[in-house]
């Protein structure tokens, strides 16, 4: 697990460097700069799927079920506890929540935590680069918020790493390309959230990087 200890380590250092910067030069375009990186990731993303059968109705069922969950309701409502206790400004949760499902919605986070589990943390550190620079320029935008997603980065990426101590990781090609698919589509949507164009529940389409590898693996046992 020492690879997601690290992973949590480059985003407090680089949330800190992105609020140093905050306080002293107007940030004001980093805002637009990051939806449109968060989109251009997502496109990125969403075009390696292999199974688009697989992925339409795992995002349906995944989505629906988080919708049934209101895990987007809950997750603000912790988050915002948390902004009350620790004072922060009103971009806390939108900051916290932005940088969670960016960081852990890609198959660096599942691939890797698995692996970082097995005692390869190889994928994980690289993402941990990756996700430093990134919270620098999120935490620029959006201030302290994006240093607090930490937390729930520690919860899910630990629980991923937990599990791949004890079932290693034997995922296929075809699902992890589906799952990055997923991804995909998930950060299309915060995108489009960022860049004020449409208001999407990104949180309740999280099931779905449980519900499209599932359905990827069971659509070909069906034909």
């Amino acid at each position: 697990m020492i690879g997601t200890l690290i992973n949590a380590l480059t985003v407090l250092l680089g949330s800190s460097a992105g609020l140093i910067v905050r306080k002293k030069v107007s940030t004001d375009f980093v805002f637009d700069v990051v939806g449109l990186f968060t989109f251009y990731l997502g496109v990125e993303m969403s075009l390696k799927a292999s199974n688009p059968v697989a992925l339409i109705l795992g995002l349906l069922v995944g989505t629906a079920v988080g919708e049934r969950l209101s895990l987007d309701e809950r997750v603000r409502r912790w988050a915002d506890g948390l902004r009350k206790r620790v004072g922060g400004d009103s971009m806390f949760v939108e900051g916290m929540m932005t940088a969670f499902i960016t960081f852990c919605v890609g198959p660096m986070t599942v691939v890797g935590a698995l692996k970082d589990g097995m005692g390869d943390p190889s994928v994980i550190m690289a993402k941990a680069v990756m996700d430093g620079f990134t919270s620098a320029a999120y935490a620029s935008a959006m201030g302290v918020g994006v240093l607090f997603s930490v937390i729930p980065l520690l919860l899910f990426q630990g629980s991923l790493s937990l599990m791949g101590s004890f079932v290693g990781l034997t995922l296929p090609t075809a699902i992890v390309s589906d799952l990055t698919g997923a991804g995909g589509v998930i950060l299309l949507g915060l995108a489009l959230d960022l860049l004020r164009i449409k208001e999407v529940r990104v949180t309740n389409m999280l099931p779905a990087l449980i519900t499209v590898p599932v359905i990827s693996a069971l659509l070909p046992t069906l034909g």
